[in-house]
């Protein structure tokens, strides 16, 4: 009876891997690698959407990046060539400065808390998680009603239970538009939550129990057990955030009807970049703009995985070695 060889089998192991994967890897060319390529192409091309694009080379670099010298010299920002484009940034860069550090650390203590041997643990796991998977568009139409000043219920809040006289404007006041944001990303950990509680169940009980026998106190446990078997996650967290920081749209596109305002608080870097796309059908423009905050979040993310030698712990491994 014939058999079939081992080389044989694992051709034909090796032929339906392919097979299974040649659906994603068609989809990955056609909708991700494609349009990235195409985006390359208009960056240097006058393209409006309906005429054919014109190629203009490095213009749309240049509209952005001029002026840059005499800025720094005169500190006045009409004269970079892009103004706007810069705003944006610098939103973008202030709310990824407090969104992030506050997701991360409200994230891990949340799961610190529910990670502790209570009744109705994980109904409150549950309710903590849930939020997370609701709809951007719901959530920010929750919390335009909360934050609103006239008709909210965080300011009464605040003025009855708190005794703050003059509550904040939020959304409507330029000075707290963005923090309003960042505490609206807050109802969102759930997510982050649910990785580093995975990560605090896959600690060894081994390591606590020898940390009890050296006489290492509640603190002393957590900075030297828990915090470094944590650092992996959290390196997971930090890169996805930061990544999820840069790209924030949905929300501030809801909360301002695509403006921005007021008075450009909010115009957030993907927003401006949708603006020039799809209000004034700058599409050269606009992937220009995709393609710099392409490099710029790429860089971000190669310094930190740089710099994750010098503080992420992995188990079996010295601290600051590769």
């Amino acid at each position: 009876m014939f058999k079939p060889s081992k080389l044989s089998l694992a051709r034909r192991e090796a032929l339906a891997g392919y097979a299974f994967i040649i659906p994603w890897a068609i989809g990955f060319l056609v909708f991700t690698i494609g349009p990235m390529l195409s985006s390359l192409y208009f960056s240097f091309t006058d393209y409006n959407i309906v005429d054919p694009p014109t190629w203009v080379g490095l213009k749309n670099y240049a509209r952005i990046f001029a002026g840059i010298p005499e800025y720094f010299q005169t500190g006045n920002p009409a004269v970079l060539g892009d103004p706007i484009f810069w705003k944006s940034l610098q939103v973008t860069i202030y709310f990824a400065s407090l969104a992030l550090p506050l997701n991360l650390l409200f994230s891990f203590i949340l799961a610190i808390f529910l990670n502790q041997k209570v009744p109705g643990v994980n109904v409150w796991r549950t309710i903590f998680f849930l939020p997370s998977i609701i709809s951007g568009v719901a959530v920010t139409l929750l919390w335009l009603r909360i934050l609103n000043p006239r008709m909210g219920i965080l300011n009464p809040f605040l003025q009855n239970v708190l005794g703050i006289d003059n509550p904040p404007g939020w959304l409507q006041d330029p000075s707290w538009a963005v923090p309003a944001l960042v505490l609206m990303s807050l109802w969102g950990v759930g997510g982050s939550m649910i990785v580093y509680l995975a990560g605090l169940q896959g600690i060894p009980t081994d390591l606590y129990d020898a940390a009890k026998v050296d006489g290492a106190n509640a603190w002393q446990r957590f900075w030297n057990v828990t915090f470094p078997m944590m650092t992996p996650v959290l390196f997971y967290n930090l890169v996805l955030g930061m990544i999820g920081t840069f790209q924030y749209f949905t929300e501030v596109y809801v909360a301002t009807s695509g403006t921005g305002g007021p008075q450009r608080s909010t115009l957030f870097y993907n927003l401006y970049l949708y603006q020039n796309a799809f209000r004034y059908f700058d599409m050269g423009y606009a992937s220009t703009m995709a393609w710099i905050l392409f490099i710029i979040v790429l860089l971000l993310t190669a310094l930190i995985f740089r710099s994750s030698d010098a503080w992420v712990y992995y188990e079996g491994q010295l601290r600051g070695k590769s």
